[in-house]
């Protein structure tokens, strides 16, 4: 079939989700894929294991095509700025059913209803036309079973008969699969093989080199999500399970999301191994991810017990995974023993809850754990439930970066994550994900972090420049940002956001928890965490700020669909607000405005009663994709004085969510945290440093420079002398100098370093531009608006300083970076 070229809306940055979710599911993707590195292409198929929706059961049809999209003229007034992405469907033969999956940048070479009467033995007795029906709905208790049947189906072959012949057709952001003679999804067929390629453009991955120059290929967490990966249903209610079988090159490692760990296999070819990973929880195909590359797993016995950290008293990190060959030269086939996962016995998730209290030590969140709530997700494996894991502090982990940088991954992230892990499971409870990885992509990826089910890419910017052994306080980048991404386990991941446009239901959770998770692992005093909390807040008002004054207010909203928050067309479609505007993935404002909604409210309730809220929450939750309303509902049902302290759904929603700007509130607060006593010795050094710019100014070439007593800060603290130094309209190039030496900003972490670059191109410190350079070659994730203040300054050797780093970046950048910073610079 020839493909459209059309697009569902050129004049709209919305993304569309074409998938008809209200007619029929994928419950399971079987992949069976291939990587060639030589092509920059990924090969093979996923077969679908479909549903009807129970809502499809007493519809009638009368064959006319509207009845499967919906009257959408109609419906797509519904949603303010939307046009339904139904609406550019291809007609096909008056009454045919179609199955629309979101897809695009996948050429489809063969679309076929596969033949699963190799089931027929699995369940004697069970009609063909309900086999699926049954496979699909057993009991979460013989998962592996269930496992091995569609591993079965999905190396089935397809059915030959004429009349069993699908029919597809793809254009710009959608496939359509549809059969003749069939008018209803219950009369399509339960299973199908799509065969397709990738494209080397494609949206969904990237192909680019690691910081040792090999070649390699990640999920980079694209706007378009998965589509350009694989054919799936994008809406995040299309929640499914997942196979996959990945050929690779022998010397690579293939990282997925999957519950166990897993050797390679032979598989015919001496050039390839095949790897085998799986996912019993029912999550978005948004959250499949993928990356193949020559890592190497960072090891863990190299690393001097010295250097790991300070740890709890009785804290049992449990055994570090030992090293292996995986991702290295040797052609050996790994064999290691399976992880643990707390599955030997398979506990059925029905409905049911432990009764099981765990005893605790007061200052563990897990003792005000009420187990009244019972699992309201559907049935799957559920570890919440699961006695033997309710005591792993730390889930079993690896770390793999290039070979270059193991050294510096082993110091910081190896040393970091037990402590990290520990936290979340002391302040949030049962870890959702039995295991996790951790990878330091290429320095192309444009974000500091992303979490997918059991594993976290990590931009190399977290990894600090100085020395081997890094002190305590120079690791904060790295922790704060592992605290992050772990948090998503629960907010993010185990528990979603229905509609796509609340990311604050995401990212602000996560940032409200970092903080507490990273003072935790510190093991802050609860005075010590407070100070660093207000100087945080601060630091995030500041940039906060700035985003308000030059965003536009469109993208300042948390809830932009407003009351139509979550709605969707008839047959499921819909689209997410703004997606594709490259700009709206540099900014914060979801992060930023989503955690100091969250710092109110506990501002209301009390920080401690807060936490365990969350915890009562994700007991509720987990398992389930939610709106901004469950959360506040839930909140207020749980603390009704809010009411008396004039707090409502609508309150919060006109405040907070459904408007641009930031309510009263943030405003005052902003002003306690000014006057916090770490921003208080802040303001001291910036005195020191102004004063010594102006003593510079009237004093001769050769006179020395005056001596004066600077205090030590910690890094949070620079970051915000670096800020208040900004301000200034000028500083000595002498200062300059001396400001760099003290502090020794060339080894200071990522965002000490970007502040130290905006002092550099503000006062043309002609000296550093290679500090300048460094960071945007090096710091890809931080730096693109760092391009805009290099042209702005309309400096003749500034702006051929932001060309000859695009140039030199060019290939490895991220696309929607690229498109940002040449705009700014071409």
């Amino acid at each position: 079939m020839e493909e459209q070229k059309g697009e569902v809306n050129p004049d709209t940055d919305d993304l569309p989700l074409c998938a008809n979710t209200s007619h029929i599911l994928v419950k399971h993707y079987a992949l069976d894929l291939t990587v060639h590195f030589d092509r920059n292409v990924i090969s093979g198929s996923v077969v679908l294991f479909l549903e009807p929706t129970s809502s499809e059961e007493h519809e009638e049809y009368d064959g006319n095509q509207t009845a499967w999209f919906g009257n959408t003229e109609q419906r797509s007034s519904d949603l303010p700025g939307v046009r339904m992405a139904a609406d550019h469907i291809k007609s096909s033969p008056e009454g045919h059913f179609f199955l629309v999956l979101d897809c695009c940048d996948i050429t489809v070479s063969k679309v076929e209803h596969v033949d699963i009467t190799c089931l027929l033995n699995a369940f004697p007795g069970v009609r063909p036309p309900d086999l699926i029906q049954k496979l699909v709905t057993m009991p979460s208790s013989q998962w592996r079973r269930q496992q091995e049947l569609f591993s079965v189906c999905g190396r089935a072959p397809g059915v030959e008969q004429n009349g069993d012949q699908l029919h597809f057709h793809t254009d710009r952001w959608s496939l359509q699969v549809w059969k003749q003679g069939v008018s209803s999804p219950r009369e399509f067929p339960r299973t199908l093989r799509i065969c397709y390629e990738t494209k080397p453009t494609g949206g969904s991955v990237r192909w680019t080199k690691d910081q040792d120059n090999m070649a390699c290929v990640y999920t980079a967490g694209s706007p378009i999500n998965n589509r350009a990966l694989f054919p799936c249903q994008e809406p995040p209610v299309a929640m499914s399970t997942w196979q996959a079988s990945v050929r690779a090159p022998r010397d690579c490692v293939v990282l997925m999301s999957g519950e166990e760990q897993v050797a390679p296999t032979e598989d015919g070819d001496p050039s390839l191994l095949l790897w085998n990973y799986y996912v019993t929880m029912p999550m978005p195909a948004s959250t499949f991810t993928l990356a193949v590359g020559r890592w190497q797993q960072v090891p863990a016995q190299l690393l001097p017990a010295s250097e790991i950290g300070r740890r709890e008293k009785g804290d049992d990190f449990g055994e570090l995974v030992p090293v292996s060959s995986l991702g290295g030269s040797s052609s050996k086939v790994v064999k290691g023993s399976r992880l643990h996962t707390g599955r030997e016995e398979p506990t059925a998730c029905l409905g049911s809850s432990s009764s099981q209290h765990e005893s605790v030590s007061v200052s563990d969140h897990s003792a005000m754990l009420d187990d009244g709530f019972p699992c309201s997700h559907g049935d799957y494996p559920c570890r919440f439930i699961e006695r033997a894991v309710k005591s792993q502090r730390v889930i079993p982990h690896r770390v793999f970066a290039p070979v270059g940088l193991l050294q510096k991954a082993q110091s910081r992230i190896l040393a970091l994550l037990p402590r990290c892990l520990a936290a979340a499971q002391a302040v949030l409870g049962v870890h959702p994900f039995p295991r996790l990885d951790v990878l330091i992509v290429p320095a192309g990826f444009s974000s500091l972090g992303m979490a997918s089910p059991h594993i976290i890419f990590l931009s190399q910017s977290v990894l600090h420049v100085g020395s081997s052994f890094p002190r305590e306080n120079s690791l904060s980048l790295c922790g704060s940002r592992l605290c992050h991404e772990i948090a998503h386990s629960w907010f993010g991941l185990v528990i979603g956001a229905r509609d796509w446009t609340e990311e604050w239901i995401s990212e602000g959770f996560a940032t409200y928890l970092e903080d507490i998770i990273w003072a935790r692992a510190q093991q802050l005093s609860l005075p010590e965490a407070t100070e660093l909390s207000n100087l945080k807040a601060l630091l995030r008002w500041r940039r906060l700020s700035d985003e308000l004054q030059n965003s536009g207010e469109e993208l300042q909203i948390l809830r932009p669909n407003m009351d139509k928050t979550g709605q969707v067309s008839e047959s499921g479609s819909s689209t997410v607000k703004h997606a594709l505007n490259p700009e709206k993935s540099f900014l914060q404002v979801h992060y930023l405005k989503g955690y100091f909604l969250l710092m109110f409210l506990a501002s209301q309730v009390g920080e401690q009663q807060f936490i365990h809220f969350f915890r009562l929450f994700v007991k509720k939750y987990h398992g389930q994709l939610i709106l901004s309303q469950d959360f506040l509902q839930m909140l207020l049902s749980t603390f009704p004085d809010l009411a008396r302290k004039g707090l409502t759904l609508d309150t919060i929603y006109a405040d907070w969510l459904d408007r641009p700007g930031v309510p009263k509130w943030l405003h005052e607060r902003s002003a306690l945290w000014s006057e916090a006593k770490l921003v208080e010795e802040v303001k001291q050094e910036v005195a020191k440093w102004i004063l010594l710019s102006h003593q510079g100014k009237g004093r001769k070439r050769k006179q020395s420079a005056p001596k004066v007593n600077y205090k030590e800060v910690t890094t949070e603290q620079l970051v915000l002398l670096l800020e208040l130094l900004l301000e200034e309209a000028k500083l000595s190039t002498s200062t300059m100098r001396i400001l760099a030496r003290a502090y020794d900003l060339h080894n200071q972490d990522a965002e000490v370093r970007h502040r130290w670059c905006e002092l550099v191109v503000k006062h043309k410190h002609v000296n550093a531009y290679g500090d300048v350079e460094r960071f945007l070659l090096h710091d890809q994730a931080m730096g693109v608006y760092l391009y805009g203040e290099l042209m702005v300054q309309e400096d003749a050797e500034q702006q051929a300083l932001a060309r000859r780093c695009l140039s030199l970046a060019g290939e490895e950048m991220d696309q929607s970076a690229r498109r940002v910073v040449e705009e700014m610079v071409l």
